[in-house]
C-alpha cells in the first residue's frame, strides 16, 4: 500500500471546505485537514507576492492523485493551484489501512 498527502493551498474558507468536503464524500480522500492562517510568499507575473491562504493536508493512496488532482481543478479559485503530493514514508499499520479502505 502506499499513501500520499497532497498539499493544496486555497485563499478562502469557503474554498477549503468545498475541496475537503467534496474530496471526502467522493472517497478520493480519507481525510483533509485545514490548517488557517499561512502565509505564502510566491512569484506570480514576475512579481513578489504575499498572501494569506488556508493550508489543506489531504490523505489518499498515490494512485489517487490523478483524481484528486482533477477535482482540486475543477473547484480551485486558482488558475494555478498548488497540488503536490509526498509519500507516507511510514505510519501505523491502522491508519494506513483506514486510508486505503477511505479511499476505494
Amino acid at each position: 500500500m502506499k499513501n500520499c498527502i497532497i498539499y493544496c493551498t486555497v485563499p478562502n474558507e469557503f474554498n477549503a471546505n468545498l475541496i475537503a468536503t467534496t474530496l471526502v464524500e467522493e472517497n478520493l480522500a480519507a481525510c483533509v485537514n485545514i490548517l488557517p492562517a499561512v502565509t505564502s510568499v510566491y512569484r506570480w507575473n514576475d512579481k513578489a507576492q504575499e498572501d494569506k491562504e488556508l493550508l489543506l493536508m489531504i490523505k489518499t493512496r498515490e494512485e489517487r492523485f490523478t483524481d484528486v488532482e482533477k477535482k482540486i481543478k475543477e473547484l480551485h479559485e486558482y488558475t494555478v493551484p498548488e497540488i503536490i503530493a509526498v509519500p507516507i514514508i511510514q505510519g501505523s499499520e491502522e491508519y494506513q489501512n483506514w486510508i486505503v479502505n477511505e479511499t476505494k
